[in-house]
């Protein structure tokens, strides 16, 4: 047996979560490198998070599929690894086998070891030769969805070399002539990267197909476009298909939170090695209303036809980052402690921010926790995050004007906005779980007699 015919291909893992491709950040192996097992080989970025994949096999590296920047589809090889030795199998192999029988879970990081079922259609990427045309009619657009390009007789356009049909959407959708791209891949391949650096330049165009209805202007000098892909786009669909099909209501109560920054303080100074910030105890009051009023953790099962009330709160918190609105989970929050709930709160979001939570933590939440006051607006009408069926959002805390005892003092007030799905529940609901939570954050004693 030969070392080609032994040498080993990893395939880009099954990611779950609905995620059926990923963009290649950064290798951080090269061709001829020396891998152990579960040595992080690449680092890639799906629609939910930027992940390290580590390879299930020892040996040599004899080939990296696929470029910086490139997609590639899950169950198409990522890295070829060939054994060191002799023997019958790469060093390390038999240990991985052992390790996934086991149910060790080092096949991605953040992920499970499942590969998906054998009957997956694998597409295998071909290298097309043709020219992108200047004017696309609906016989042309047809076939270019399907990876073929008609090449006109009078093209003024070189032949441009193109692998991922990724790609070659891509420059479709925004008016790029790939003739006049300059490939930075092997043997002067197009990449994502080229695509999108062609739209940064002056030159830079829109969308060639018009629309008979629309007439868009051409872009600009000086004009930025962004492509909508990675985070962006998931973040945008999902936005758009929450407001698609949730008749969402806001409901919102000017509170004086006065009380609820005291207590803060009061158990801080009791236990200063273990300090609660205001959104852990926004937190804790938001998993007593919704104890009281369990409808609002819910989601709305289309197809079946039904309300869907979950067991557990996984409480999602909005957290702003450099890659865009993320909302990582806390499974069952409902069992920690307003002191795990506060360290949990820190060290996750921090993940969040630096871009190392697995996709699995930033999915699967049954309601949603968003303190936009820390961008100093006091309201908005948050857009619910499909398919939960409430959020609720907190404005800054402000000193204001506020009666007390029938006397005008300044007190620190803060606005609540809840928005709710109103298939799961009336405003007699929805405005109880509001005026629970409202009266918890004006007297947090509340919330032992809630308890």
């Amino acid at each position: 047996m030969t070392t080609v015919e032994r040498t080993q291909v990893f395939l880009l893992p099954d990611l779950g979560e609905g995620l059926s491709e990923a963009e290649i950040v950064e290798w951080r192996v090269a061709v001829g490198d020396v891998v152990t097992v579960d040595q992080s080989v690449v680092e890639v970025e799906t629609a939910k998070a930027v992940v390290d994949v580590p390879c299930p096999y020892a040996g040599r590296v004899v080939t990296l599929h696929g470029a910086a920047g490139e997609v590639r589809p899950v169950g198409q090889p990522l890295i070829t690894i060939a054994p060191l030795d002799g023997g019958d199998e790469p060093a390390g192999h038999a240990t991985y086998r052992e390790e996934e029988r086991a149910g060790s879970g080092n096949v991605l990081i953040g992920y499970g070891t499942g590969h998906g079922g054998a009957t997956r259609r694998r597409r295998r990427p071909r290298l097309v030769l043709a020219p992108e045309p200047t004017d696309v009619g609906p016989a042309d657009a047809a076939r270019a969805d399907v990876g073929v390009s008609a090449a006109p007789a009078d093209s003024r356009s070189p032949a441009a070399l193109v692998i991922s049909p990724i790609v070659r959407r891509l420059a479709r959708e925004h008016g790029v002539d790939l003739g006049t791209v300059r490939g930075s891949g092997p043997g002067g391949v197009i990449r994502r990267a080229d695509v999108e650096a062609a739209l940064t330049a002056p030159t830079a165009r829109l969308a060639a197909v018009p629309d008979p209805h629309v007439a868009l202007a051409p872009a600009g000098d000086g004009d930025v476009i962004v492509p909508l892909t990675g985070v962006r786009k998931a973040i945008a669909d999902k936005l758009s298909r929450s407001r698609r099909e949730i008749p969402e209501v806001t409901i919102w109560v000017d509170v004086d939170a006065t009380g609820l920054l005291e207590t803060r303080a009061a158990i801080n100074a009791a236990t200063p090695d273990a300090p609660v910030s205001i959104l852990a105890l926004l937190a804790r009051i938001c998993l007593s209303g919704l104890r009281r009023f369990p409808q609002l953790n819910a989601r709305v099962d289309t197809e079946g036809q039904r309300i869907v009330q979950s067991a557990g709160v996984h409480l999602g918190i909005a957290a702003q980052t450099d890659r865009g609105l993320l909302v990582p989970v806390l499974r069952d929050a409902q069992r920690l402690t307003t002191a795990e709930l506060a360290a949990e709160l820190a060290a996750t979001t921090a993940a969040a921010r630096a871009g190392n939570l697995p996709p699995a933590r930033l999915t699967g939440g049954t309601f949603t926790l968003n303190n936009y006051g820390v961008f100093g607006v006091d309201g908005s009408t948050p857009i619910i995050n499909h398919p939960e069926a409430a959020l609720l959002g907190v404005g800054r805390i402000v000193d204001k004007p506020w009666v007390v005892d029938g006397q005008l003092a300044v007190r620190k007030v803060t606005q609540l906005s809840l928005t709710f799905d109103h298939r799961v529940c009336d405003g007699g609901v929805a405005g109880g779980f509001l005026r629970h939570v409202a009266d918890c954050v004006e007297r947090p004693a509340m919330l032992i007699a809630a308890v």
